[in-house]
């Protein structure tokens, strides 16, 4: 088998994964939101299906490179990731995946605050900001453009940060959850995480539902520390429903002008 070849498999069963992983995570996640939220995602169903095109469109993107360094790695020990787990000190596996996380949020703030410059907006981001109330289908629903920042986080990281493989499935499963919980238009942490001291740190979907209210605040993807240093962290949103009895579909209260957005 040529080399060629083989880096084309890779890269497509890469995106198979990508793919089969988004459908499951937001799936269930969805399925969850039916039984805890009946009625939720009721009129959102044109909206979700969009939310589907672009998610599984960025499966690709993030598949293909994902694909390339797996290969890589599999073939001439590309990247620093290994498999035995005593090459590194144990204290160092739960440190990786913290670095990991950071590096990735970091990464994401910045990027996040550019796509919200009116011109990166126009072009790009505006695709997922169509989610007006985001769902757990939205977690990837993403512009070519904006998956391309995001595609690239993890594939470079192994090249500089060193991380036992079971560890690096930790950062990708934590990537995954939060992605969908984040966009779910409905808390699923419990209360005394959210307020509490943890839910100072860290980001879930109270935090994120401002962001997708104000669009001017809240960029972070995990933590909450780049948007306190930088004064963009506006705190929690709220979650609105209408209707009659029960839980009717949420509704975003989109003020001002996103364009502008900084």
């Amino acid at each position: 088998m040529s080399a060629t070849f083989a880096i084309l498999l890779s890269a497509l069963a890469m995106t198979l994964i990508v793919g089969v992983r988004y459908m499951a995570s937001s799936g269930g996640f969805a399925w969850l939101t039916s039984r805890v939220r009946p009625g939720l995602y009721t009129e959102l169903r044109p909206q979700i299906g969009r939310e589907i095109y672009w998610s599984l469109l960025s499966a690709a993107i993030y598949g293909i490179p994902a694909g390339v360094v797996a290969w890589g790695w599999d073939n001439h020990g590309w990247t620093l990731i290994y498999t035995d787990i005593a090459a590194w000190p144990l204290w160092y596996w739960p440190l990786s995946i913290l670095a990991y996380l950071f590096a990735h949020d970091t990464w994401f703030y910045w990027t996040h605050r550019l796509m919200h410059r009116p011109r990166w907006f126009r072009i790009a981001h505006a695709v997922h900001h169509a989610s007006r109330p985001p769902t757990a289908w939205a977690a990837m629903s993403f512009h070519p453009i904006e998956a391309l920042t995001g595609a690239v986080v993890i594939p470079a990281l192994v090249f500089l940060i060193p991380i036992h493989i079971a560890a690096l499935a930790v950062v990708l499963t934590v990537m995954t959850i939060m992605g969908v919980t984040n966009h779910m238009g409905w808390e699923v942490f419990p209360r005394f995480i959210v307020q509490g001291v943890a839910g100072r740190w860290l980001i879930t979907a109270s935090h994120h539902q401002r962001h997708h209210t104000d669009y001017r605040c809240n960029y972070g993807l995990y933590f909450r520390l780049w948007d306190r240093l930088c004064g963009t962290d506006k705190g929690l949103g709220s979650f609105v429903s209408e209707g009659g009895g029960g839980t009717g579909p949420l509704r975003d209260a989109v003020g001002g002008e996103p364009g502008r957005a900084a």
